[in-house]
């Protein structure tokens, strides 16, 4: 289902009585099925406008709707599929038991047959009964991804999911989302800083820039999926890579 940012502008109070504008007058659709990253220097409001979709905020200016929805409302049926840099597994339980945590949350009876099967798709099945602290980094955020698909959300959102990770292991796990994500081809939104990241994953790139946030340009990704890792050494994808380095950096006063 598709995502809709109209004219969102969010600012934060500070001391004083003064607020400061974190994102100013954003445009922002997701379609249905697609895959959006949202790229941009620190302090750009990616992240909050992710926490908007995901109704962990509400805008000071302008409409967020998922599903053509206020997304409280597609959060409370539980629509919305979220995984953060802190995969947030809690370290007592099994890898099985904290996929079940979504289900205890929306009152509904465990699927254990969906959790196996994800776990199944992830390449974890062997590690259902160990606990976080016996998985490397990378296992552990596949969990963490899983768990967000558990429910069978409509929308996926990522905050930079592998962003914890060494460069060898985020490049493995880029492959592992783009092969989960081509089961259902669930409407996403992906907050990263990794350029290579965003032009080997997504359809279409947004760029943000300075403070306060905004879009200041956006990029069609043209290569075809299932995207193999040599895609990277081709001379279409440095060039994509050095428009949207060069988009990255700051502004001249």
């Amino acid at each position: 289902m598709s995502i809709e940012i109209d004219h969102v502008s969010m600012e934060f109070p500070l001391d004083g009585g003064k607020a400061i504008r974190a994102i100013d007058s954003v445009n922002l659709t997701v379609q249905q099925g697609e895959f959006v990253a949202l790229i941009g220097p620190s302090g750009c409001g990616k992240s909050t406008i992710l926490r908007l979709v995901a109704a962990l905020e509400r805008p000071t200016f302008g409409r967020v709707a998922v599903e053509a929805a206020e997304p409280t409302e597609v959060s409370r049926s539980h629509r919305l599929g979220v995984a953060f840099q802190d995969h947030a597994l809690l370290p007592w339980l099994t890898v099985r038991k904290n996929m079940a945590i979504p289900f205890h949350a929306a009152r509904r009876p465990v699927d254990w047959k969906r959790i196996d099967e994800l776990l199944a798709l992830v390449g974890l099945e062997q590690f259902a009964n160990a606990r976080p602290a016996q998985l490397s980094g990378g296992m552990r955020q596949r969990v963490s991804i899983a768990r967000a698909l558990v429910l069978r959300p409509t929308v996926l959102l990522l905050d930079e999911p592998f962003g914890a990770l060494d460069a060898v292991t985020r490049r493995s796990m880029n492959m592992e989302l783009q092969r989960i994500w081509s089961e259902d081809r669930i409407t996403t939104l992906l907050v990263t800083h990794g350029v290579d990241e965003a032009l080997l994953l997504a359809d279409r790139i947004i760029v943000m820039g300075g403070r306060p946030g905004r879009v200041i340009k956006t990029i069609e990704v043209p290569f075809a999926r299932p995207r193999l890792p040599e895609i990277q050494r081709s001379a279409a994808f440095h060039q994509l890579a050095d428009e949207l380095t060069l988009a990255l950096e700051p502004e001249d006063n």
